[in-house]
């Protein structure tokens, strides 16, 4: 089967993207802002040593920058602590930090000092520093609640922050939240309740109910107060509620599986499951990749897995990583996540176009290699974000980046060890090709013998035509029936899913694959399947574009063997749609398959529509 080069298949384990977790000074020039100029708002006295904070862009690379914050005490008496608090545009965001905890309410950022960075003697200084992403700049600054160039403001102190709201009566439409009353010298006139950083209402007392809610859904709640000279203080800690109801619970899938691909490499955060209101739809999460190599399971990325701090407003349940947490990365929104949705199961997935090919040496000694993956996924660390393992060779006995030649019994043999070593609790599959052709790639390996010791296969339905032939003809990568000028036999969902049904595989383990993007070719003047081309179309890599950009920017103008197709301009595109999802769903069902998978979150628009299509469609 055609496969290209990114999806989950492709990127470089270092990625083609600047490594933003590292601090780019080579050859920046620092852009040194001193933060009188940036004050536009009445900050509260202090009697904090007198100070100042400066701000410098130590790097910009286009999509994100890296900034730092310099600290110095200007006046005679030792500064035991400091606060810095500055205001971003809302396009422009603190990704990561070191050197103090960062946190944020909306657009307001606070960088506290770490408990070995706080004390300065009078002259000295220290620094902290961030990546972002945008291109805003910081205003209103303040340090220890003045202005950060040193000076003070006249009059009285801003209100404290109140206390954490709690929740009450929640059902599926309201909440009543309650806090305790903020502190201040000249009194308190209101308080703004804000939920995901917008303020939803202004109140005098201290309790609030918010109606109008959506059933099944989370919200965040913070508290401002205002005192009677209107200064606001800090914002409340955050707490997150979730409103009853909703439909998804413990059986989103209607009993079918729901599963979706994470990569440890795009854009798509663990939150944005939530957001998206994805979370309560899908069943099961595929985290990738882990690597193959040496004859062991290893780890992809340990910085995107399991060292990358991150900040309230990008957390799942609205806390910020601390430096020296024992977990924190994308296995650690992960194990929130599974707090919030109980329902979902996560398997660690290993492999993928660009690291299969260390499988061929791994099993070479299959037992020895199940002991690797099985110490690495139950690392006590992490042990209890993971529910099993998936496998990903692309592919056993046949080519993929790489050609196998381990032998139509090497799968069979790699999956029996795995299944002795994990256990009978723990979820163990594997992602297979969907060459149904005669000959082809489900023939070269024993995905029959294999299927008895996993719990289902998902097999990649997608990928089978694409711009990597430049020429032509144009044909959907994602057909589920053969059509008549189909450019290869066998290329279709329906002919895969009987071929691996004829080999002895339980309908129930098998999962139709769907692809949340599109492929593409330029210079196409035939609007039907089947026009010449001459090369791939612009996208974000060449013939490849999410669907979440291709349903505005071409839409669907026919269908094809069941799955979608557009023609825009000179660009022919071909991917699926809610309306094409639902076919398939209801095709799967009357199949008797165990349900769905998709590659990957990132290809859904905001509100989660293709995930939403597969979980209805499969119900």
């Amino acid at each position: 089967m055609s496969t290209e080069t990114r999806r989950r298949r492709t990127r470089s384990p270092h990625g083609s993207t600047p490594n933003k977790r590292f601090k780019f000074l080579a050859g920046a020039t620092a852009l040194a802002l001193p933060l009188a100029a940036m004050v536009g708002l009445a900050s509260p006295a202090s009697a904090a040593a007198s100070a100042t904070a400066t701000y410098a862009k130590a790097s910009d690379w286009g999509s994100g920058f890296e900034g730092k914050w310099t600290v110095k005490n200007t006046g005679t008496t030792t500064l035991t602590s400091w606060t810095v608090e500055w205001d971003f545009p809302a396009n422009t965001k603190v990704t990561s930090a070191w050197d103090a905890t960062v946190t944020n309410s909306a657009n307001h950022w606070t960088a506290k000092n770490l408990g070995w960075n706080g004390t300065l003697a009078p002259g000295a200084s220290v620094s902290f520093g961030f990546n972002g992403s945008g291109n805003g700049a910081p205003s209103g600054c303040k340090l220890n609640g003045n202005p950060c160039d040193g000076s003070t403001n006249p009059g009285d102190n801003a209100p404290s922050a109140p206390g954490k709201p709690t929740a009450s009566d929640i059902t599926n439409t309201s909440v009543k939240l309650s806090w305790a009353a903020a502190t201040d010298d000249k009194g308190i006139k209101n308080y703004d309740v804000k939920r995901d950083g917008a303020t939803v209402a202004t109140v005098t007392g201290t309790s609030y109910t918010n109606t109008g809610l959506t059933a099944g859904t989370d919200y965040t709640y913070t508290v401002v107060a205002r005192d009677t000279a209107d200064q606001t203080g800090p914002a409340s800690a955050a707490t997150t509620v979730r409103t009853t109801g909703g439909g998804g619970g413990e059986n989103p899938g209607g009993g079918k599986i729901n599963l979706g691909y994470f990569t440890n490499w795009g854009s798509y955060t663990v939150k944005n499951l939530v957001t998206s209101g994805s979370a309560d739809k899908i069943t099961h999460i595929n985290y990738a990749f882990g690597n193959v190599q040496n004859g062991k399971c290893t780890i992809g990325d340990a910085y995107e897995d399991y060292e990358k701090t991150y900040t309230a407003a990008n957390s799942v349940d609205g806390v910020a990583d601390t430096w020296d947490q024992p977990l924190r990365g994308h296995f650690n929104q992960l194990r929130k996540l599974k707090a919030q949705y109980p329902h979902i199961k996560i398997l660690w997935s290993f492999g993928g176009w660009t690291w299969s090919g260390g499988f061929g040496q791994a099993v070479q000694n299959p037992a020895a290699f199940a002991q690797s993956c099985y110490d690495l996924v139950e690392d006590p660390r992490w042990a209890d974000v993971f529910d099993g393992i998936d496998l990903d060779w692309e592919y056993p006995n046949a080519c993929g980046l790489t050609c196998d030649t381990s032998g139509p019994a090497s799968i069979k043999n790699m999956m029996q060890a795995m299944r002795a070593k994990f256990g009978p609790n723990n979820l163990l599959t594997a992602a297979i090709t969907a060459d149904g052709s005669n000959g082809g790639k489900l023939d070269a390996a024993d995905y029959g013998g294999a299927a008895q010791y996993i719990d289902w296969y998902d097999v990649m339905t997608y990928d089978y035509f694409g711009s990597w032939s430049a020429q032509g003809p144009t044909a959907p990568h994602s057909p589920l029936t053969s059509y008549p000028g189909i450019p290869a036999q066998g290329f279709n969902s329906a002919d895969a899913i009987a071929k691996l049904k004829a080999k002895g595989v339980p309908a129930k383990k098998l999962l139709l694959g769907i692809g949340f993007y599109g492929r593409g070719w330029t210079g196409v003047t035939q609007a039907a399947p089947g026009g010449t081309a001459t090369g791939p179309a612009a996208g974000i890599e060449p013939g490849n574009q999410y669907y979440k950009v291709l349903k505005t920017t071409c839409p669907a103008t026919g269908t094809v063997g069941g799955t979608a197709y557009a023609h825009c301009g000179n660009n022919w595109w071909s991917y699926d749609t809610p309306a094409t999802i639902n076919s398939k769903m209801a095709w799967a069902k009357d199949q008797g398959l165990g349900g769905a998978f998709f590659w990957e979150f990132n290809g859904d628009t905001t509100d989660g529509e293709l995930v939403k299509a597969i979980s209805n469609g499969l119900k």
